[in-house]
């Protein structure tokens, strides 16, 4: 979501000097009542109307090194798991993390197989289909 223009914010201060009420300022200019407090306390504390710079969560944990690593490990052994991968890469990373830097290399792992396939057969040996062994009645 983009910042509001510096020209908007402008605006919207100026009709609040002129006497105009948080609520009706916000209607006029189709912003919420608590941007136009927020904006108004930003300017009396900080000094400034600019927008705050993005906070986008922590800092990405893998460096330039370990994703070519782990392009090699995942092309050497694309059935490996991401717990494998992460023990040879030796990294603290959780595994989420591993999985979007696969993502955003547009790389896939192959899924293996825990248990057998299952296959569909019927539960009993009755054929009528009712439920109910004819043999035992």
């Amino acid at each position: 979501m983009e910042a509001y223009s510096l020209d908007l914010r402008k605006r919207v201060l100026a009709a609040c000097d002129s006497g105009h009420g948080t609520k009706q300022v916000a209607e006029t200019f189709g912003v919420s009542p608590a941007w136009v407090r927020r904006l108004k306390q930003r300017r009396r504390e900080l000094g400034t109307i600019a927008p705050l710079p993005g906070r986008y969560g922590r800092p990405w944990k893998l460096t330039e090194d370990d994703l070519r690593r782990l392009r090699k490990l995942v092309e050497q052994r694309p059935d490996a798991t991401l717990q494998e991968l992460r023990g040879q890469l030796q990294i603290d990373a959780a595994l989420s993390t591993l999985c979007e830097a696969l993502q955003r290399m547009k790389l896939r792992v192959k899924k293996k197989s825990c248990t057998p396939r299952s296959r569909t057969a019927p539960m009993s040996s009755n054929s009528d289909g009712s439920g109910i062994d004819s043999s035992r009645a």
